[in-house]
């Protein structure tokens, strides 16, 4: 499937800012499930500095602008060429071990009620397949938090989803991430983008999911939000031990004041525009 993304994230500020310094994320992962055609990251005023591909095999880099500046916009355009491999990351070249990916974060900490039901999920599953386990795991997470939008906020960990009982795609990816590392799974929290024609599928401005490792597949991508595994309506960005660390878009400011975020996402195949857009 070939997808275009076009992908406008505007920062205004209330008080201009003297200087401002981020990390990107923003090109697709070099994979055999997807092929890049062209891709654009434009950026006006920004002097961009190191780039380099970091040992999860994502290609980051900085970018900083000299103030005073009261908004920044990045505007990333392009096309990608997209393979179906039932949710399986194929060639992807990376260094950090899948162990790396057992220890959780402040944003995927296991709670008591995270524990139970891992416990809970995985007692009628002794001795099957990781991948069943895996599948089990990414169901009980959409089952016990629900999809809504508006009942939770960008720091929610995984344990306040839970209990909440509710969130977004970034809630449900850290509920799942958290149950698979207290089943002894190896898991990361993946962004990237989305495609839909239905207004079914749960999205957002930048689409979460989690990919868990399994023995003999690698990493397998899991979408608790949409109860599928990725296949070629997804487009993979980069990935991190949580939605902090995995952020597309990272940095900081020098002077200024509060700040306002404006996402616009566009997603099309064949000249039909997807429902993911901000």
């Amino acid at each position: 499937m070939k997808l275009s993304v076009s992908h406008i994230t505007r920062y205004n500020f209330d008080i201009p800012v003297r200087r401002l310094i981020q990390s990107h994320r923003l090109v697709p992962s070099r994979c055999a499930n997807q092929r890049v055609i062209t891709w654009e990251v434009n950026m006006l005023q920004a002097t961009r500095g190191a780039a380099f591909r970091d040992g999860a095999g994502d290609w980051t880099e900085t970018v900083s602008v000299q103030g005073p500046l009261d908004a920044f916009e990045i505007e990333v355009t392009g096309e990608v060429e997209t393979t179906d491999y039932a949710g399986i990351l194929k060639d992807h070249r990376e260094k950090v071990p899948p162990s790396a990916y057992l220890t959780p974060t402040a944003r995927t900490w296991p709670s008591q009620p995270l524990r139970e039901a891992a416990e809970e999920t995985l007692s009628a599953l002794e001795g099957k397949p990781t991948l069943e386990k895996a599948h089990a795991l990414s169901t009980v997470t959409a089952e016990r938090v629900e999809y809504m939008p508006g009942e939770t906020e960008h720091y929610t960990t995984a344990a306040e989803a839970f209990d909440l009982g509710k969130g977004v795609c970034q809630d449900q990816t850290h509920v799942l991430i958290a149950l698979a590392q207290l089943s002894g799974i190896p898991a990361r929290y993946v962004t990237g983008y989305l495609f839909s024609a239905s207004e079914d599928h749960m999205s957002e401005a930048s689409h979460a999911w989690a990919e868990l490792y399994v023995e003999d597949l690698g990493w397998v991508g899991f979408d608790a939000s949409n109860g599928v595994c990725p296949d070629d309506r997804y487009i993979r960005l980069g990935s991190g031990y949580d939605a902090q660390d995995a952020s597309p878009i990272r940095g900081m400011v020098t002077g200024g004041g509060g700040e306002r975020l404006d996402v616009r996402v566009k997603v099309r195949e064949g000249g039909v525009e997807g429902q993911q857009q901000q």
